[in-house]
């Protein structure tokens, strides 16, 4: 059952990679609970007590909310497949909740600690520099996810019309434009890589590992942000994402409205990109409260 359900997101539904993953590593979870449980338990016999309990030996565990629900939602989804395959009678966890998560505003580097990044001299002069500058200078202006960037590829851009197309969650694609200076970094990079790695494996990859050849992992991008981060914030989370709700956090603290910033995300929903709006808000707080003679 779990094997047909995997093979219908991927082929049907379109699911990343990492959330086939994810859904397979959530149920073979429940399925060794419920081995330990009863073995006389099956998907077809489980019922809502058995997976609430579940839920709370996973909270038990040390798992977060957060993730809890999201393994719950895998258990839905494979339900909802279940039911509508007739492999099952009912869906036992329709209508099971999730704990409740705390919803923490998206933390985001500040626009002048960017600007002393990119602008200063943190890069070294050669191609490692040069590439590491660029994935800073890409997640910054374009707000793109580390999986959207790890398997960009040149063909995917467009330096004329400065545009890019990302392919997103569920393979679904979108066209994101961008400046002049990432027109003319993306340049520079790929003259340079062309003289100094003309031989590369893998030469549709714009990110490329320059020790093993082949393209840059997602770890080694994640560490080269973390890496670069470190140096001008004292931010506890330095990943891709948090560039990604810096660039949201710029557009909107710059008059970009709410629209634009949802469509070059790539959020399906409004409601997933009005969470910046209270990180700006949050800002002009912390502004009136530093610069008003009465604020204190």
């Amino acid at each position: 059952m779990v094997e047909s359900f995997l093979a219908y997101l991927q082929s049907e539904e379109n699911r990343s990679p990492q959330t086939l993953v994810t859904y397979r590593v959530a149920l073979e979870e429940m399925e060794a609970y419920l081995r330990d449980c009863d073995e006389s338990l099956s998907w077809t016999t489980l019922d809502q007590d058995v997976a609430r309990d579940w839920m709370v030996e996973l909270m038990e565990k040390g798992n977060a909310p957060r993730t809890v629900c999201k393994k719950l939602s895998a258990l839905k989804t494979f339900y909802r497949y279940l039911l509508r395959c007739g492999l099952v009678k009912s869906d036992p966890v329709r209508l099971l909740q999730g704990p409740k998560q705390d919803k923490p505003l998206p933390q985001f580097v500040r626009e002048s600690e960017m600007d002393e990044l990119l602008d200063g001299n943190y890069f070294a002069d050669d191609l490692a520099g040069q590439r590491d500058r660029l994935v800073l200078l890409i997640l910054y202006s374009t707000g793109i996810r580390l999986a959207e960037l790890h398997g960009l590829n040149w063909a995917d851009i467009d330096l004329q019309s400065q545009q890019m197309r990302v392919t997103g969650k569920r393979r679904k694609q979108r066209i994101v434009p961008f400046g002049n200076e990432l027109r003319d970094a993306l340049l520079d990079y790929r003259q340079r890589l062309s003289v100094e790695k003309p031989n590369r494996s893998e030469p549709e990859a714009v990110l490329v590992n320059l020790k093993r050849d082949g393209r840059m992992s997602r770890g080694q991008i994640y560490q080269t942000v973390h890496h670069y981060l470190s140096m001008v914030t004292t931010l506890k989370k330095r990943s891709p994402h948090v560039l990604r709700h810096s660039f949201a956090t710029a557009m909107l603290n710059n008059e970009a409205n709410l629209q634009s910033v949802k469509e070059l995300l790539g959020h399906e929903n409004l409601a997933t990109t009005e969470v910046y709006t209270h990180t700006t808000f949050e800002e002009l707080k912390r502004m009136y409260n530093q610069a008003h003679p009465r604020a204190k």
